[in-house]
């Protein structure tokens, strides 16, 4: 990491860092959608986050579903937050939950008004959140500063040898410098969790890694389940990668060398900077939603076949090293390092092209999931509902 390297950001009332300045509508569950689709329309410069859930969930489930929202609302990409819910007490924690970061945020219930009048006293909030949001001017603080997240789609043979590398030496650089940083996928490090395990510096920590990879292993083996064609995919298989551990030692690549300071739960936010593990699923969407919920306000997605894998809050800058995904998805890759497999290129000055387009990017540049409208915003389930 180059030092002393800043950006253009936004630094919230809690300290958070964010590289984006969104006013967000954020429904509490699936049949509040309308309403919170209706405000993003009729007020410009709001994001409406629609989803399927959160009726009648329980236990864990209930939990991580607000834990979820509440740190979506709490991301520092985030300027402010109205709220709608069809009730109004869980309506009520999850706005209680977002305000304790000291940011703006209103809750509407529907129960007892309608759509039509929630729909206009949420609107009217919003119009005054959105001026005073783009109002706030961009300031200059430490890359650093800004938590940023890794996670790997569409692996193939040049991931493991070229890009995932790649966001090794940059996970290296930028945690040596003070930094924070996420990766997880807890199925896909299967045959290499030993790898990740003696990285982990603290015996507490190391302790609860292994228990949630056991649990995940565990779910797994009871379901008596073939995850062949999930873990590895068809695009894995196609791209070379024949079994799980083939995938994990491609996936530990992310890290680099790097010593992990932390093990986070889905969706939690860390207590200190480091390396952090969080358990994530592997899908694509749903790994990116628990990271933001975390705290991240920019990822690093490397992809071999080519995955188109967007946010609505967080910025997802793609990297590739297959000069074939390059030529047929060019519209979706942010960043090229095909050229480490001709060794036209150094480790070092891939990882110096990365930090380049993460600063501009974080400073505003948008990247290409932005650009094509890629907002995928998909909530983990654990269990059935009752």
């Amino acid at each position: 990491m180059s030092a002393g390297r800043t950006f253009l950001g936004y630094r919230r009332a809690n300290g958070q860092v964010g590289c984006r300045n969104h006013v967000v509508i954020l429904p509490i569950d699936d049949i509040s959608n309308a309403a919170a689709e209706s405000v993003a329309k009729v007020v410009q410069g709001t994001m409406a986050l629609p989803h399927p859930y959160g009726r009648l969930q329980f236990g864990p489930d209930l939990e991580l579903h607000f834990q979820t929202l509440i740190g979506t609302g709490a991301n520092p990409n985030v300027a402010a937050v109205v709220v709608i819910g069809i009730e109004p007490n869980w309506t009520r924690r999850v706005a209680d939950g977002i305000a304790a970061t000291g940011k703006p945020v209103a809750a509407f219930s529907i129960e007892g008004k309608g759509d039509l009048k929630i729909i206009e006293e949420a609107s009217r909030v919003a119009v005054q959140m959105v001026s005073d949001a783009t109002a706030l001017l961009r300031e200059e603080i430490p890359l650093t500063d800004m938590i940023i997240s890794t996670k790997c789609g569409e692996s193939d043979t040049t991931s493991g040898l070229g890009s995932n590398p790649t966001i090794g030496r940059f996970a290296e650089r930028f945690t040596a410098a003070g930094g924070t940083f996420f990766f997880g996928e807890t199925s896909e490090l299967t045959g290499g969790e030993h790898i990740v395990a003696d990285r982990i510096t603290d015996p507490v920590q190391r302790e609860k890694f292994q228990r949630l990879f056991d649990e995940h292993q565990r779910i797994i083996l009871e379901q008596e389940a073939n995850l062949l064609g999930s873990q590895p995919t068809e695009g894995n298989i196609a791209g070379g990668l024949t079994t799980i551990e083939e995938k994990a030692l491609g996936n530990i690549q992310k890290i680099g060398q790097a010593k992990i300071d932390g093990v986070l739960e889905m969706a939690e936010a860390p207590t200190r900077r480091g390396l952090h593990f969080m358990d994530t699923s592997s899908a694509a969407a749903e790994s990116v939603t628990l990271f933001a919920a975390g705290g991240a306000a920019l990822h690093l997605f490397t992809t071999g076949q080519g995955n188109i894998i967007g946010n609505p809050i967080v910025p997802v800058l793609k990297l590739t090293a297959n000069p074939k995904t390059v030529a047929t998805m060019s519209e979706h890759i942010d960043l090229d390092v095909s050229p480490l497999i001709t060794a036209d290129m150094t480790l070092d000055q891939a990882a110096d092209a990365t930090e380049d387009i993460v600063a501009a990017t974080a400073s505003g540049r948008w990247c290409a999931a932005e650009i094509l409208g890629h907002k995928e915003f998909v909530l983990t389930r654990l269990h059935r509902t009752a």
